[in-house]
């Protein structure tokens, strides 16, 4: 009846997808509190509909507990292994894309492939805070909604606001997992703000600090002023300009120049003359506190020394030398300022100059630049200084220079290097250790390509800035002290604490006063995300307690990611692991690669490319598709209207008529037949549709299985002897699980779901049930009772190869396996105890039987290939079923397939082609031949060829001529090609 109903709402496909969506949600709620084993007794429908199958099946999963660890012990086929793994958390900002599709389809397929084979599974769901992102979505949300901005809240009432929205976005999320198919324990779910990961966190940082791994210092960061805070290497983009380019900054009504390179004169101090430097960010000149210049630059050989006097503040400016700067830049003369620029800074530390901030935190120039500049913006300061080095005679012009921009990703400003006081992570130790654990086997990573790539940023990896100045996100421990009557103001005082008593104390203990004599401000800035989920692989079992799931899941056996969180996450979880654990945090990283549209581009909001999973597994109209972006763009991103428009327009060329009902398990299969581990996947809908028509055809193979079986009542054992077909498809049988074994064994599922589909469709529909159906029928000129033997025969080899292969994709198509294997459970044999192929054995070539017609198989390559190759045509020959059997290689493979099992095969094809299309043919091959032969001839014949040209490649050239001399001497022989074998 569920079912029924559901069916039903069919017709909110068309309506907005939030309504549909919530109405999902509720009834998805019912469902879970009400399902049992569905009914798979009722009339199987007549075609195969992904909504029909996929509803109410993860419901019951879930209410049998079966994706928990305490189900291994149930299981007769148990072995005592684990395997655990950890969700990489999604932002609780937004929803899933394809790309999250493709880690859940990976990690799901080898949870589910190890729980069959008997492993104690532990696959644990999570959220991350997404500090930066939340923040910024709730923040405009309040300013769209109220007028308000945060700072018209106190902090924890603001913190409830955003409170509210995680609840909602985080059930969304969590409900796409289930449409997806995850198996993942849900008892265990796990966000990085929960109460017991708060814990975890706050012992992390006072550990680290203990250990004088967490420091407090100045430091230059990467600085968003639109956010006032600091962000993440991973939340910097960088647009790459050509030259001059107008773009839209946060805060400007007016676009803002960039890619513009700005040449002006310092004047000499003392003396006539003047050292000109250029710059793509003029109004930092205000910061600046010293020339530099190389020191074999003979330009500048007598101005060692010297100095030079800024126009606007009189402060003198030396001029240093330092090898680190480029004399074919510019002037070959550097303008130097360490508190706006990442290189300026570490050129100051090795000479021991000033730092002077004249951008402040809000991007409004500071009192140090004067008061003609302080309170302005920073680029209507820009344009200020270049008009005020014109009034002095100093501007020396500006021209067109290429440069790479970097913005925020989060609110679309511009990056401003700012110094900075912040925490700071020591990685030098942590992080030659990682590479070590690489090295010395302890941690594999796979593809393997990606080792060198990790020991290179590794080793050259600085300090870890891990401050951030938000509300949302965990307060960071730390505690500034106050003395009473201390006269020293200036100088910072911290200490840290669990809790504001033990910092207390700390504090009474490390400065030898009394208590009360303290007064202790907690420092409102928050950890940085990736802190928090670089603690997840333990933090999420309970770490820093001893608890149960931490002694039997901890290291976990693998982590799944995509690629580009190499450094941000997985770096950090080895070294955060290893220091406060003592341990690797897992024993094996596989990384996928990313995944891109159709047309190779990276899915963006502004390209409007951005597919939501659900769309491609409901199904969605262009209208709702167009709506629903523009409402993620509008409350996650910064989308420029005129990118807005854009956007809709590429949706409407690619899905004209939005996206068919594909399913979840066709976009899992599609998703898994991509090779992951190497280029990046270029994923198209119509992939993804191809597989759902293999769905169907899955579907019309299990109900053909049901009718024979119905119908004769048939035993589903194996019966013997076997007929020579029956050998050959358990033949294909054994080796497809033998390719499964090996493709899950090295994380190739590419080549895991190519033999299943190959299997399915070639062998199984396309040969063995053509060839079974005479049989079936009651066919031939033998016996009642011989017949009746042969169908038994064929029944139970047809149940046997179906039911295994229902096994074999069950990793990968959970829902429609489960139904067909549902539905054709009454005929087995089991006790069914059981009641779920997800908890079923997975298939071993050890327990199936192995036949060896490869010969059948390579007669069949040959004769396609030779069908291919000469152009044969169709028809049936003419002829007498005779021990020698003559045919020109008809479409029918199953055809071949029979004769080849009972008769002598001999081909002659004199009879069957076109005589003079062939030899026209023949003789275009020749004649390329002859022409690579004369190219790879020339080359040895150039002049002192044997003196220059390397060994090497002078044996790759012989083997080159060798090759095509040979392949010369072929066409001077006869091309009438014989096949003759003999087979029983």
């Amino acid at each position: 009846k569920l079912r029924t109903f559901y069916l039903k709402k069919r017709s909110i496909q068309q309506a907005a997808l939030s309504r549909r969506r919530c109405l999902l949600l509720s009834l998805y709620s019912h469902v879970f509190k009400t399902s049992s084993l569905l009914d798979t007794t009722l009339p199987f429908p007549q075609s195969y509909s992904p909504e029909y199958v996929e509803f109410g099946w993860y419901q019951w999963w879930e209410k049998q507990g079966f994706f928990s660890p305490e189900q291994h012990s149930k299981q007769p086929h148990a072995v005592d292994k684990y395997f655990s793994l950890c969700i990489p958390p999604p932002n609780v900002t937004g929803t899933l894309h394809l790309g999250h599709a493709l880690t859940v389809a990976i990690e799901d397929a080898l949870a589910r492939w190890r729980r069959m084979q008997g492993y104690k599974v532990l696959w644990l769901p999570g959220c991350d805070h997404a500090g930066i992102a939340t923040q910024s979505v709730v923040e405009r949300k309040l300013m769209r909604e109220q007028g308000k901005c945060r700072q018209d809240y106190s902090r924890e009432e603001f913190l409830k606001q955003v409170w509210r929205w995680k609840n909602q976005k985080g059930d969304e999320i969590y409900y796409q997992l289930r449409k997806l198919g995850a198996s993942l324990d849900w008892s265990r779910a796990c966000f990085t703000m929960d109460p017991g990961f708060s814990i975890a966190v706050t012992e992390a940082f006072i550990r680290l600090c203990d250990s004088g791994l967490i420091y407090r210092s100045e430091g230059l960061v990467n600085w968003s002023c639109a956010l006032e805070s600091a962000i993440s290497d991973i939340e910097v983009d960088s647009k790459e300009l050509s030259g001059r380019t107008l773009l839209s900054v946060p805060g400007y009504e007016q676009k803002v120049e960039f890619g513009i390179m700005v040449t002006f004169a310092y004047p000499l101090e003392g003396q006539q003359g003047e050292v000109a430097v250029s710059t793509t960010r003029p109004e930092t000149m205000l910061g600046d506190v010293a020339i530099a210049v190389h020191p074999d630059d003979p330009r500048y050989k007598d101005l060692h020394g010297k100095h030079c006097r800024h126009p606007f503040t009189e402060r003198l400016l030396p001029i240093v030398t330092d090898s680190m700067v480029d004399m074919a830049f510019g002037t070959g003369a550097v303008k130097v300022t360490p508190a706006h620029d990442h290189t300026d800074f570490l050129l100051s530390q090795r000479h021991s100059l000033p730092s002077l901030t004249v951008i402040g935190g809000d991007g409004i120039m500071t009192s140090d630049c004067g008061q003609w500049l302080e309170g302005v913006k920073r680029f209507d300061a820009r344009e200020r200084v270049i008009t005020a080095l014109m009034e002095r005679k100093l501007f020396r012009g500006k021209k067109k220079h290429p440069m790479s921009l970097p913005i925020c990703s989060r609110s679309g400003d511009v990056i401003e290097p700012l110094l900075k006081k912040q925490w700071f992570v020591r990685c030098q130790e942590m992080s030659r250790k990682a590479v070590q654990a690489v090295e010395e086997g302890d941690l594999q990573i796979i593809p393997h390509f990606y080792t060198k790539m990790w020991k290179s940023w590794l080793s050259n990896s600085s300090d870890w800035c891990i401050s951030r100045q938000l509300w949302w996100g965990h307060q960071i421990p730390a505690y500034r002290v106050t003395l009473e009557n201390s006269k020293d103001t200036e100088e910072e005082q911290w200490v840290w604490g669990r809790s504001a008593a033990e910092a207390r104390q700390r504090a009474a203990v490390k400065f030898g006063v009394n208590p009360d004599a303290i007064t202790l401000t907690q420092d409102p800035d928050v950890l940085d995300t990736w802190f928090s989920s670089g603690l997840f692989p333990f933090a999420m079992l309970g770490w820093p307690q001893q608890t149960e799931d931490l002694k039997q899941f901890y290291p976990n056996s693998i982590l799944e990611t995509g690629s580009d969180l190499i450094f941000f996450w997985v770096a950090r979880m080895v070294m955060l692991g290893r220091e406060l654990t003592g341990q690797l945090p897992f024993k094996q990283v596989l990384f996928h690669s990313l995944v891109r549209d159709k047309y190779g581009r990276k899915m963006s909001k502004s390209l409007g490319n951005v597919i939501d999973p659900l769309d491609v597994i409901s199904g969605v109209s262009l209208e709702v598709q167009t709506h629903t972006n523009s409402q993620h763009s509008d409350l996650e991103g910064n989308l420029d209207p005129r990118e807005s428009i854009v956007a809709m327009e590429a949706q409407k060329k690619d899905f004209p008529k939005g996206i068919p009902e594909c399913g979840t398990d066709a976009l899992r299969f599609a998703l898994c037949s991509y090779k992951a581990q190497g280029e990046d996947i270029s994923l198209s809908v119509s992939h993804v549709l191809s597989c759902r028509h293999f769905c169907n055809k899955m579907w019309q193979t299990v109900r053909f299985t049901l009718a024979t079986l119905h119908d004769a009542s048939l035993p589903t054992s194996l019966t013997y002897p076997l007929s020579s077909m029956d050998r050959w498809i358990c033949s294909r049988l054994h080796s497809t699980v033998q390719q499964c074994e090996r493709g899950f064994e090295s994380y190739e599922l590419h080549t895991v779901t190519s033999a299943l589909h190959s299997f399915w469709l070639h062998s199984l529909c396309d040969v063995y049930l053509e060839s079974i159906k005479p049989v079936l029928k009651g066919e031939g000129c033998c016996s009642e009772e011989q017949r009746a033997r042969e169908r038994q025969v064929a029944a139970s080899v047809l149940y046997h190869s179906v039911s295994i292969s229902l096994a074999l994709l069950s990793p990968f198509m959970p829902f429609l396996t489960e139904e067909l294997w549902q539905r054709l459970l009454p005929y087995t044999d089991s006790d069914g105890t059981s009641r779920s192929l997800c908890v079923q054995p997975y298939p071993k070539t050890s327990q199936l039987v192995r036949n060896k017609p490869a010969l059948t198989d390579e007669v069949v390559r040959v004769a396609r290939l030779l069908r291919a190759q000469c152009q044969l045509t169709k028809e049936r020959p003419d002829c007498e079923r005779t021990s020698s059997f003559y045919f020109p290689f008809y479409s029918n493979d199953v055809s071949i397939y029979r004769l080849l099992m009972t008769l002598s095969l001999s081909v002659n094809l004199q009879n069957g082609i076109n005589a003079d299309k062939q030899r026209a043919l023949l003789s275009q091959r020749r004649e390329k031949l002859a022409s690579k032969l004369k190219q790879a001839l020339a080359c040895t014949q150039k002049p002192n060829y044997t003196e220059k040209v390397p060994d090497k490649v002078r044996k790759d050239t012989e083997n080159k001529v060798g090759t095509e001399e040979n392949g010369q001497m072929h066409f001077t022989k006869n091309c009438t090609y014989h096949i003759s074998h003999k087979m029983k």
